[in-house]
């Protein structure tokens, strides 16, 4: 899609956007927690299948980005129905992570796909009684995309306009911290300081850019390989402030309560995410191919080619959570001021996910001293 930086719309339809990117959360409200993923469980239910752990159902949550390909592809093609037997496999999809942490302690969901703040978040606030990260999902897939015509350099965006999907999401943390480490000042609540931070929906992003409501947007995929498509500039890619370009981006975490009543079924949607991972690894094309349909059933609208196949190709669909990233994400929100210096043991139970990796014949992975004793 060619950019058109030179048709701006009139000052009213500018305002009238800039307040829509100013409400995500009631667009949140209006749906519940998450709006239902627009798919036929019964349908992929095998004849004379057996329900896991006597449930009715297991309800799973994920984001409409590709950086929760697992989840996608899962539901897509099945996997965590197959696993699962005669439970039905139910969906809802959430634009950011303190959503869904909600969704998560209000028994809305049992299971979900999420970042690494949130889940921090979450564990720390409940006092680590909420939730556990019981896998992981994806590594990088985020980038800070900007107009060429105002920001031409890392230091240009200082005192810009800059939009992260939601207060205390994982892009958020990232941005702020960031932003601090350029020696620039920012109110983590208000998000005005030497940069301006405006949370928006990942939906509304694109449109906010094209308004020139903002200025770029650290945003995860395929947000930013939207906002190219009209013109953006990759100005920073987060996985090259990484040591070997990998971070968690994407972690499974589930309810505690359900992880003890309902091993059974956790461990169903571990193998089931498992086996996703391998089938995508091993068919890349198919892959990014299932996820749009699946994007398309969810939101009802596909991705154009040119924006999916930019956005598949920075993201590395894993099991491992990569524990050890955990402790420096936090370290960020809390030199953001989002969050205090938290006590992060117990926050893993690797023992399902191993389990099912050593049944595949694959190698187990390390929770880095944080995990359940």
């Amino acid at each position: 899609m060619p950019a058109i930086r030179s048709t701006r719309r009139p000052a009213r339809v500018r305002r009238g956007l800039a307040a829509a990117t100013a409400l995500p959360l009631l667009a949140l409200a209006a749906c519940g927690y998450g709006s239902e993923a627009g798919d036929d469980t019964t349908a992929k239910i095998a004849a004379g299948a057996e329900k896991t752990d006597g449930l009715d159902s297991v309800r799973i949550g994920y984001f409409g980005n590709l950086t929760h390909a697992t989840a996608l592809v899962g539901n897509q093609k099945g996997f965590f129905q197959k696993e699962l037997g005669a439970t039905a496999a139910k969906y809802q999809v959430f634009n950011a992570g303190p959503s869904e942490i909600e969704a998560l302690n209000s028994g809305s969901i049992d299971i979900g796909w999420i970042g690494p703040s949130p889940s921090i978040n979450g564990y720390t606030k409940s006092k680590g009684k909420s939730l556990r990260i019981v896998g992981g999902s994806a590594s990088g897939g985020v980038k800070l995309v900007v107009d060429p015509e105002k920001i031409r350099s890392l230091k240009d965006v200082k005192g810009k306009k800059i939009a992260t999907p939601q207060l205390g999401n994982t892009q958020d943390v990232a941005f702020l911290d960031w932003a601090a480490r350029q020696g620039w000042k920012v109110d983590a609540q208000s998000g005005k300081g030497d940069v301006s931070v405006v949370r928006t929906d990942n939906k509304i992003t694109p449109d906010a850019y094209r308004s020139g409501s903002v200025d770029g947007a650290w945003v995860p995929e395929p947000t930013a390989s939207r906002l190219v498509a009209e013109g953006g500039k990759v100005l920073l890619d987060e996985r090259d402030l990484w040591p070997g370009r990998k971070f968690v981006i994407t972690n499974i975490i589930v309810s505690q309560r359900f992880l003890t009543e309902h091993p059974k079924a956790v461990e169903a949607v571990l193998k089931g995410s498992v086996e996703a991972n391998k089938w995508i690894n091993a068919h890349p094309d198919e892959a990014k191919a299932s996820a749009n349909r699946q994007l398309e059933a969810d939101s009802g609208k596909a991705l154009p080619a040119d924006v999916l196949d930019r956005a598949w190709k920075s993201i590395q669909i894993i099991d491992d959570p990569l524990a050890s990233t955990l402790t420096t994400e936090a370290d960020h929100a809390v030199r953001a001021g989002l969050l205090e210096k938290p006590d992060l043991k117990g926050i893993y139970d690797l023992r399902l996910l191993n389990k099912v990796l050593r049944n595949a014949g694959e190698s187990p992975v390390d929770d880095a001293g944080l995990g359940v004793r």
